[in-house]
C-alpha cells in the first residue's frame, strides 16, 4: 500500500472513530477560484503505527499533525493534485505563535504538505496559512481554530 493511500486510509479511520473528529472536520477546505485547499489537523497519537511509520511521523500524545493539499477543479468536474507551497503559523488565542515547518510528500496521484506541532490540553489553537498554488496569483489565505485533547 502506498504511503499516500495508507495516510488517507488512516485519516478516514480517525474521522469515523468517535474520537471527537467529525467527518466535516476531516473534509475542511477553502475554494480559491478553481483551486481547493484541503486541510485537517489531528493528534498524532490517533494515527496507526503503520501510517505514522510510512510517513515518518512520531506518534505522541502532545504532538499533532497538520495536513494540507491543493487540488485544481477540472472542466469535467474532477480534481487533480497540484504543486503548491505552504507556509504558516500556529498559536494560542492570546497571540503567541510559532512558525510551522512543512515537508512535502509526493505520491502517484497525491501531494501533501505535512507539519507537526506541540499541543496543550484543551487549548484552542489558531492556524494561519498562506498557500501559493499559482505563481501568477496571490497566495490563498486560510485561517481556522481547532481545539485538541490529549489522549490519556
Amino acid at each position: 500500500m502506498s504511503r499516500a493511500i495508507a495516510f488517507l486510509f488512516g485519516l478516514a479511520l480517525i474521522s469515523g472513530s468517535g474520537w471527537g473528529l467529525s467527518t466535516a472536520q476531516a473534509e475542511q477546505f477553502e475554494r480559491f477560484g478553481r483551486y481547493q485547499v484541503h486541510y485537517n489537523a489531528v493528534n498524532t497519537s490517533f494515527l496507526t503505527q503503520e501510517v505514522a511509520a510510512a510517513n515518518d511521523i512520531q506518534r505522541s500524545r502532545v504532538q499533532a499533525l497538520l495536513n494540507v493539499s491543493v487540488r485544481k477543479e477540472q472542466d469535467d468536474g474532477t480534481t487533480r493534485p497540484v504543486e503548491a507551497s505552504v507556509e504558516g503559523r500556529v498559536g494560542n488565542l492570546a497571540g503567541q505563535s510559532q512558525p510551522l515547518s512543512f515537508r512535502t510528500v509526493r505520491e502517484e496521484g497525491a501531494i501533501y504538505h505535512l507539519a507537526t506541532f506541540r499541543i496543550q490540553e484543551d487549548e484552542p489553537m489558531r492556524f494561519d496559512l498562506r498557500v501559493r498554488y499559482d505563481r501568477n496569483a496571490p497566495p490563498g489565505e486560510v485561517s481556522f481554530i481547532q481545539r485538541f485533547y490529549i489522549d490519556r
